[in-house]
């Protein structure tokens, strides 16, 4: 009993240290936090996903004066940049972007990212700029001119696509009171600034070397958030990194153009192996669930559908060839197929979203291995003899069991059933001949006699 007393002193003890320190928390008042979030690399789905779920769960949560994003990207997918964009826009916290850590770059994407927050600013020795949308070096189509400088005029589209994006940095550089006239010559001439220039040319509002620096340089500042003053109160406010919860990474898994087309081919190839031999349905569920996860990743990637036929046609022609003996001439066709829509599968020039052409061939050389073992096995199964129906009695041979003397024809036993038997020569045969089955016409066997030197001793079988 005194044993059981004790522990429940110590614990009614540590309870009442954790409510006390608890209630002096709430005393001081709540605790100011910014989260940090970093994008690091190309901008796809995964980001976007990981950045606008951020955003939202910060405007939930009280006591937050404001949101960090670091960059460091070469660029990336224009549907995730723009919804990126529209929860920066829509946010009731001050969201400050830095180009971070030394060395970094915010090009392409970066670059609209960064004019449409709050706060753009930049480390020393970083760069931005080049915000030219990519499609427009590598469109397919389009009517082009050349004069002898080699220059193209651009065609509808892509005429298109660039005045849409200046439009577009134009009102967020508005939005921001920041340099209209370099913006669009970023998107315009794909121009690039250095941090030095950015800040000098009214690109940037800041110049600091770690996200730390940065928050104690603007603590104070007024700005405009949701076209009202705001003014910025980070003193004393702790910094608490945000990394990407599962769903994110999961997502920047699945959505990398390798593991996608890694997944795509598992799911056709285990569904094709199940069709093959049905049996405890393994390779049937895994391929179930590696293709809707394939088909999910590509719904997110900028998926060019004529590689995406291509692909189907190439895995058509391979089932092809299984079922149809043309040698190798489908097979062959389905490499080319695949090899050609791997290539043309993914609808972007940056080869952060591109599928990597060492995979690319290691999936054809699979293919064409597949092919070869195909081909090789129908080859060898046309050269085996048949081992059921009238084909299969040719070559057997065997011992007249019966004869007619006035026909000159005999019976033979043959896998247990009583046929007749006429020689091809019109010889007579007698009982006891040995011959050797060459055809069969209707109920009677064409036979050829067996010389004695090369008869069997007590044969019946082949």
């Amino acid at each position: 009993m005194r044993c059981y007393l004790r522990i429940m002193v110590i614990i009614l003890s540590c309870l009442a240290g954790f409510f006390a320190a608890a209630a002096d928390q709430t005393a001081a008042g709540p605790t100011k936090t910014i989260p940090v979030l970093t994008i690091s690399g190309a901008i796809g789905p995964a980001v976007g996903d990981y950045v606008i779920r951020e955003i939202q769960l910060a405007n939930q949560q009280p006591h937050m004066p404001a949101i960090l994003l670091t960059i460091d990207t070469p660029g990336g997918l224009n549907s995730a940049l723009r919804e990126i964009n529209q929860h920066i826009l829509a946010s009731d916290i001050p969201v400050i972007c830095l180009v971070y850590p030394r060395g970094a770059r915010a090009a392409s994407a970066g670059t609209y990212i960064l004019y449409a927050c709050h706060i753009a600013a930049m480390s020393p020795a970083t760069t931005l700029g080049a915000a030219t949308p990519v499609r427009m070096g590598g469109m397919p189509g389009g009517d082009e001119k050349k004069d002898d400088n080699a220059q193209k005029t651009p065609d509808a589209m892509e005429k298109k696509i660039l005045n849409d994006s200046i439009a577009y940095i134009r009102s967020l550089a508005q939005l921001r009171g920041r340099n209209v006239e370099w913006a669009e010559k970023a998107v315009r001439e794909a121009a690039t600034l250095s941090s030095e220039e950015a800040l000098e040319l009214n690109v940037i509002d800041e110049l600091a070397a770690t996200p730390e620096a940065l928050v104690q340089a603007i603590d104070g500042r007024v700005i405009q958030l949701n076209q009202q003053p705001y003014t910025l109160d980070l003193s004393g406010a702790v910094q608490l990194p945000r990394q990407p919860d599962w769903r994110s990474r999961f997502l920047a898994t699945i959505t990398n153009p390798n593991i996608a087309y890694i997944l795509m081919m598992i799911g056709i190839y285990g569904l094709l192996l199940e069709f093959y031999s049905p049996g405890l349905g393994i390779s049937g569920v895994i391929g179930t669930i590696s293709l809707l996860i394939a088909l999910y990743a590509f719904h997110l990637l900028p998926v060019n559908y004529a590689g995406m036929g291509l692909i189907l046609l190439a895995v058509a022609l391979l089932v092809a060839e299984s079922l149809v003996p043309s040698f190798g001439i489908l097979g062959g066709g389905g490499v080319v197929a695949m090899i050609l829509g791997s290539v043309f599968l993914i609808d972007s020039d940056l080869p952060e979203l591109q599928i990597s052409l060492n995979l690319i061939y290691a999936i054809a050389l699979a293919s064409a291995g597949m092919v070869i073992f195909v081909v090789r096995r129908l080859l060898s199964l046309r050269r085996k003899p048949a081992v059921s129906g009238c084909e299969s009695m040719i070559g057997y041979q065997t011992i007249i069991d019966d004869d007619d003397d006035e026909a000159g024809q005999g019976f033979v036993l043959i896998g247990g059933e009583r046929w007749a038997a006429r020689c091809e020569h019109e010889t007579p045969l007698h009982k006891g001949d040995h011959v050797t089955v060459c055809a069969v016409e209707g109920l009677t066997v064409l036979v050829r006699k067996v010389s004695e030197s090369k008869q069997n001793d007590g044969f019946t079988d082949r």
